[in-house]
């Protein structure tokens, strides 16, 4: 994706300086910062502060650390290590696990002199590969957008409703929810995205700030809004991301994609789910009960940060002094509530039929 007509991705390895550079996401949208990433802690750090958030990013992050701690020190017990301090980052994205099983599992059976460079091979790998798995979700999210613009009178926009930011800036490029509505902007399909502001740390923010950028016409709105919208016939679709898919298809998604999805529901709009296959946890069946809900800090509800009017970034309190906050980051979409799940191999049923039919040999491998 592009910004001020350069295109970026939101994490890539700069070879000169032989390092992984970031765009650091807590100054957006007001202020464009990249970061160079030089130590383990460094990783952790990014993760942990929300520098790099959305799980495919997540997972790519910390590929790139695997790598990072292969150089200083190719040992098993360094992997381990290493395996264990960036796992104990952020507990409900399961992309982060899957990437670091993913590189232990590849590095283990190596000499160590060939660790580091292996290492740093597989994180260019999983961070081509997520560019690849968004792009043909886009694709097939597309063809949704496609039918429901053949239904409407000529000119007449499609109008999406998205939640938190499942775009570019949350995986490598192109986004998870947002790529089919890329996809349909250049393919010249008129379309208009609502954007849940998506508190408490207004991450809608930097999904306007993505659509912005690329001439989507689109409107900022209050997360308790979206209800309102789709009763008076204003929603034609609503496309969320993911953080973690059970095999039965439960979803869990930034807090408040469930009363997104219930409202849905109650007004018969179709609600979608894009879903990189990484996302999906094969050993957990019921979301509810089992996924873990990151607690995030109180100051995050508490405090909000922006633009000031002489154009300082700055943190304002916006509750009483003494009043605690309650932040659960994440919350269960059972799979009733989803009507469809867009992966890169195609649509399905948010169901354990519908998911294993798509990946017959990941559903295998965890049941095996």
């Amino acid at each position: 994706m592009k910004v001020d007509g350069t295109h970026y991705r939101s994490l890539w390895w700069n070879h000169e300086q032989d390092a992984l550079q970031i765009i650091d996401q807590r100054w957006l949208p007001q202020e464009f910062r990249i970061q160079k990433i030089e130590t383990l802690q460094d990783f952790a750090d990014a993760i942990v502060e929300m520098r790099v958030r959305g799980a495919p990013l997540i997972g790519a992050t910390a590929a790139y650390g695997m790598a990072l701690a292969m150089r200083l020190d190719p040992s098993d017990a360094s992997m381990d290590q290493a395996w264990n301090f960036l796992n104990a980052t952020r507990p409900t994205a399961i992309n982060l696990r899957w990437a670091l099983d993913r590189c232990r599992g590849h590095l283990r059976p190596l000499d160590e002199a060939e660790r580091a460079e292996a290492a740093l091979a597989l994180a260019h790998a999983i961070s081509d590969e997520d560019v690849e798995i968004n792009r043909c979700i886009g694709a097939h999210g597309l063809e949704l957008i496609r039918q429901i613009a053949a239904e409407k009178p000529a000119g007449e926009p499609v109008r999406l409703l998205t939640h938190c930011n499942a775009g570019w800036l949350a995986t490598v490029d192109w986004g998870t929810a947002t790529s089919p509505m890329y996809q349909a902007h250049e393919a010249g399909i008129p379309i208009h995205v609502w954007v849940d502001e998506t508190r408490p740390r207004n991450q809608g923010a930097l999904t306007a700030w993505e659509l912005g950028s690329h001439g989507i016409s689109h409107s900022y709105i209050t997360d308790n809004a979206g209800g309102h919208l789709m009763q008076h016939g204003q929603v034609d679709l609503v496309i969320t991301g993911t953080d973690r898919t059970t095999r039965r298809g439960d979803v869990c998604n930034k807090i408040g994609t469930y009363l997104k999805a219930l409202a849905a529901h109650d007004n018969g709009v179709p609600f979608y789910v894009a879903l990189p296959s990484p996302t999906i946890d094969w050993t957990v069946s019921d979301g509810v009960a089992e996924i873990p809900i990151e607690e995030r800090s109180e100051s995050e509800v508490t405090h909000v940060q922006g633009k000031t009017e002489d154009g300082a970034i700055g943190t304002v309190q916006v509750t009483p002094d003494g009043t605690p906050g309650g932040n659960p980051a994440f919350d269960v979409t059972p799979n009733r509530l989803v009507t469809g799940l867009i992966t890169e191999r195609g649509i399905c049923k948010a169901s354990e039929e519908g998911l294993a039919g798509l990946f017959p040999e990941m559903a295998a491998a965890k049941s095996a």
